[in-house]
């Protein structure tokens, strides 16, 4: 018996032997892939840190792309020149330790930096950009630094030089494709932005004691000991918010914050969905749940005016299901059909918005076109409040295609009503009118009722647009003073035919939304 154990005990010391010679050998592919995969980690985990300050359009995507692959390129040209200077596995390691500073550095300074730019820069190009080069351009270029800093390091001759230069690089690139499926796919959606960074920063240090351990070795170890703390405290502060009544999630799509506020108009207590800057997505009064907060939802209830008979219907965009939940105590035995790309939206409104399961809804996980391209149903209205950013519509539910499936969705009598964030006259009105002018290509009736002023062309708002499919033309007086209060608010000027329809191949939806943000 202890012949055996003694023969399994000296297997095992052999193995562990071999895995760490087999490390060895290969431990500057190891490193290389490790910070090929932190790069797109951090540029994804980026894109959320930035999020609740300037959104997730285009914009804010090429600021962060354009500044992280310019960094890089700095930091490849850079790591090159040093390693031909000084080939040292100790230089090497201080770089990847100093990175993982920098990395750990973005969660102290993200909440001081993006808050001073969002006080004091308005355009959101400039801000975006700012806010980029400071958080994001330093540990870029000393993770830019390191794979050629690794090629130096390997290379033996010159005859194989080619052969270590492509090896290594691919393998940084295959590290850099597991990154990007391990963050998008798997830790955003289940770890805080804050939380990432700091595994991120300690990863790194890891890293770094794998390409040199007697480099300061006590203080390597020192701060990954401080840095595990902070993910402890910053689990406990987010504990601690929580139970004060501020949740803050990552999902696989958005950035979510739910608090508690006071709406200015009733002085009651709300709780509020903020996915995107400047608005409010959801909120619900928490003394009663028993009427609307955000007055745009309200105008959602024109479709009893517009086909008092409907009894199916769909809505595209759920968050916090304000509406939908309204819509069920105003039609008892109707059916909705609720579209909501993101599950993690739905499981909060469940949580934290009275969102209870009932036969009459059916909620469907997919994006709303993909909803409309397969769907066999047939719906009496069509409600449209789905956002990807800032004030924009995600561009494939805004164009003549889309817009042609929602009309072959409806029944004769149908009806669309889509939430729009614009002003209808002037440089801010370009997407309200280009999406009117597709409205109006497909459908034989479009109007617009701005919610809040009327008569104010150029204010930039909530603007209900409802197309009808019928051609008979619609009162636009209702007995329901509510109703007809709504119907008050119909735009009757002219509507400029200045700006060419949207289609799948074209569609600049993030060039005219610009035009709104530039002028707030």
């Amino acid at each position: 018996m202890i012949s055996r154990l003694s023969l399994k005990v000296y297997a095992l010391e052999n193995n562990a032997i071999e895995i760490m010679q087999l490390m060895k050998k290969y431990i500057l592919e190891i490193i290389v892939f490790i910070c090929g995969a932190v790069v797109m980690i951090l540029e994804l985990v980026g894109s959320r840190v930035l999020a609740p300050y300037v959104g997730t359009s285009i914009i804010v995507w090429t600021s962060l792309i354009g500044i992280i692959l310019g960094s890089l390129s700095l930091g490849y040209w850079w790591g090159g020149r040093i390693a031909d200077k000084k080939p040292d596995y100790k230089i090497f390691s201080m770089i990847i330790f100093i990175s993982a500073i920098s990395v750990g550095m973005i969660i102290l300074l993200k909440s001081m930096v993006l808050d001073f730019l969002q006080n004091n820069i308005v355009n959101i190009h400039l801000n975006a950009t700012i806010a980029t080069l400071i958080l994001f351009a330093l540990p870029s270029v000393l993770l830019g630094m390191i794979t050629p800093y690794a090629v130096r390091l390997k290379i033996k001759d010159l005859d194989s030089s080619g052969k270590t230069v492509g090896s290594l690089y691919a393998i940084s690139t295959i590290g850099s494709i597991a990154g990007t499926f391990l963050a998008g796919f798997f830790l955003i959606a289940y770890f805080g932005s804050s939380n990432i960074l700091l595994v991120l920063s300690i990863v790194l240090v890891f890293t770094s004691l794998l390409a040199y351990r007697k480099s300061i070795l006590i203080l390597k170890i020192s701060i990954m000991l401080f840095l595990v703390i902070c993910v402890l405290a910053v689990n406990s502060y987010n504990t601690f918010l929580k139970k004060q009544g501020f949740i803050d999630v990552d999902t696989q799509y958005n950035r979510v914050l739910i608090y508690k506020s006071i709406d200015e108009k009733t002085n009651r207590p709300t709780l509020n969905m903020v996915t995107n800057p400047k608005e409010v997505q959801s909120a619900m009064f928490l003394d009663k749940d028993d009427e609307l907060v955000i007055e745009y939802t309200k105008y959602y209830r024109l479709a009893m005016h517009f086909n008092p008979d409907l009894k199916n219907s769909l809505m595209i965009g759920g968050a916090g299901y304000s509406y939908p939940k309204d819509y069920f105590k105003k039609f008892p035995d109707a059916r909705l059909d609720v579209v909501e790309i993101d599950p993690m939206l739905t499981e909060l409104a469940k949580q934290y918005f009275n969102l209870k399961d009932d036969p009459r809804l059916a909620i469907h996980h997919e994006d709303g076109r993909t909803f409309l391209n397969r769907t066999k149903n047939k719906y009496d209205v069509i409600f449209g409040d789905a956002f990807s950013t800032f004030y924009t519509l995600p561009y494939q539910l805004t164009t003549r295609e889309m817009v042609k499936k929602m009309y072959e969705t409806l029944n004769d009598d149908g009806v669309v009503l889509i939430n729009i964030i614009s002003s209808i006259e002037g440089e801010k009105g370009k997407f309200l009118r280009a999406e009117y002018a597709t409205f109006k290509n497909v459908f034989p009736q479009a109007y617009l009722f701005p919610v809040n002023d009327f008569r104010e062309g150029s204010l930039v708002q909530n603007i209900m647009l409802i197309a009808l499919k019928s051609k008979k033309k619609p009162s636009f007086e209702n007995s329901n003073p509510e109703l007809n209060e709504y119907l008050k608010h119909l735009w009757t000027k002219e509507i400029k035919k200045d700006i060419p329809i949207l289609t799948d191949n074209y569609a600049p939806v993030d060039n005219y939304i610009i035009k709104i943000i530039k002028g707030l």
